[in-house]
């Protein structure tokens, strides 16, 4: 099955799977990016409370993978 081109956000699109039109579901997950971003703020910003924590808190950090909310298949992947 192709990937569907999706944005970073919610979008309409017509499940493959299902064929019904819907509104994806979004999930975020982190990459190595955001692990890479966590440790060099750690490192250089001398260890300040929280402030490692900010690339998982910062969607543009964060891939988004879209689902079907009717039958949960994959639809693609939007990458930072």
């Amino acid at each position: 099955m192709n990937a569907v081109p999706v944005g970073p956000k919610p979008c309409p699109v017509i499940c493959p799977s299902c064929k019904a039109t819907i509104i994806t579901k979004v999930d975020k997950k982190a990459t190595v990016k955001t692990h890479l971003m966590a440790f060099l703020l750690c490192s250089f910003a001398c260890g300040i409370f929280g402030c490692s924590c900010l690339p998982y808190c910062m969607d543009s950090c964060r891939n988004a993978d879209h689902y079907c909310p009717n039958c949960q298949s994959y639809l693609g992947t939007y990458k930072r």
